[in-house]
């Protein structure tokens, strides 16, 4: 009796190790694959009138969100330099 509840036990244990793998492993993928979207422009596909993509405003996007990734690691770069972690 207590050998079988012992192992049903054990493998509720390992069902759980499992699926709360999968889950912080599917959401570590849905997050780099919207950040992609984001950066990529996918978001503004669509968004002109009637359904159009205007492709001056998609390489807009593109480059200001390329460009913002760029100030923002330059500010945390100056930051490291003004605490002296670097």
């Amino acid at each position: 009796m207590k050998d079988s509840r012992n192992q049903e036990s054990e493998e509720a244990l390992e069902r759980v190790r499992r699926d709360s793998e999968t889950l912080g492993t599917s959401s570590l993928a849905r997050i780099a694959h919207r950040a992609g979207d984001h950066f990529g422009g996918r978001d503004a596909i669509g968004t002109a009138e009637g359904g159009g993509t205007d492709p001056v405003e998609l390489w807009g996007r593109r480059i200001g969100r390329a460009i913002s990734v760029l100030v923002a690691a330059g500010l945390v770069w100056w930051l490291g330099v003004q605490l002296r972690w670097w």
